[in-house]
């Protein structure tokens, strides 16, 4: 079995590289976008909130945020500290909270179970993307991108219903004191140090799934634009119309992240020991989600 799906993998890895020869100019160009893209968009808009985000968690947020989000995290069974991840992803947007729970697990905050729970429900889209890009900038409202990030927020937190798991936390001890390294020079520099490593390789990913992604958005109308939707994000905003089914389409594949996501998930969760399974059913869930509460909200809108 392992060497037939070997087989197969590497018939699609030639077939891909035919591709690239044979139409190396609109490749090309297509990679040209992706790196502009990077440079625009997504260095800016995730970059600062790696580093941060980082930092906190180095310097004990997630011990300040435990007694605080205690009440939100136990309806999903989870640890007070697990609510530092769920609000890091929902300001940060894609990775982030993924990130912050392995750095939870890594610190001793979370248990391995607990944080592939939470990787059902932490890693959600920035604010800036929804209400900005595709608010204002595809369907003319921000009103219509507060829409799109309350249904995101609320997807999320209803997916997360699903990966509650059956008992109560275990009780733990008080978490271990910082250690020296833990001071804020350090933490700025390993914020900084690791905000840079992973964003070459998120910007990497976005920049192969954008190129993946351009004949699919060739294809022009519903069909590419969900195709494209599917496995890269930033690739669908220029295919999206200003209508219901274009607010819909946003909605869902918003709350799905596309392959290219889930691929940049993988790369930040490398070395943690956590699984990416739950992070994929909750993606899946959460953009059923989204696209249904988006339905119902696109009568009053549209």
């Amino acid at each position: 079995m392992k060497r037939r799906w070997r087989t197969d993998a590497c018939l699609v890895l030639c077939g891909l590289l035919i591709w690239f020869l044979a139409d190396a100019q609109r490749v090309r160009a297509a990679a040209a976008a992706g790196l502009g893209l990077c440079a625009r968009s997504v260095i800016p808009a995730l970059f600062p909130f790696m580093a941060v985000s980082t930092m906190l968690v180095s310097l004990g947020f997630g011990e300040w945020a435990a007694p605080r989000l205690a009440g939100l995290m136990s309806l999903y069974r989870l640890p007070g500290p697990a609510g530092s991840a769920l609000l890091l992803g929902l300001v940060g947007g894609y990775p982030i909270g993924a990130r912050t729970a392995a750095e939870l697990h890594k610190k001793g905050l979370l248990t391995a179970e607990e944080a592939e729970r939470l990787l059902g429900f932490c890693n959600n889209s920035n604010p800036v993307f929804l209400i900005s890009v595709l608010g204002g900038g595809i369907f003319g409202s921000p009103r219509a991108g507060v829409y799109l990030w309350l249904i995101h927020l609320l997807s999320a937190l209803l997916a997360g219903f699903f990966f509650r798991g059956s008992g109560r936390p275990p009780r733990r001890r008080a978490p271990p004191p910082l250690r020296p390294a833990d001071s804020l020079s350090a933490a700025l520099v390993e914020g900084v140090k690791s905000a840079s490593s992973n964003m070459v390789s998120v910007c990497g990913f976005v920049l192969f799934f954008y190129v993946l992604a351009s004949p699919l958005a060739a294809l022009g109308g519903p069909l590419g634009a969900g195709l494209t939707g599917l496995l890269e994000l930033f690739s669908l905003t220029p295919l999206l119309a200003a209508d219901r089914a274009g607010f819909i389409l946003a909605s869902a594949c918003a709350g799905w992240g596309g392959v290219s996501i889930l691929c940049q998930t993988a790369a930040v969760l490398e070395g943690s020991g956590l699984r990416l399974r739950n992070c994929v059913l909750g993606k899946a869930v959460q953009g059923l989600l989204a696209g249904v509460l988006a339905a119902a909200v696109s009568v009053y809108l549209f």
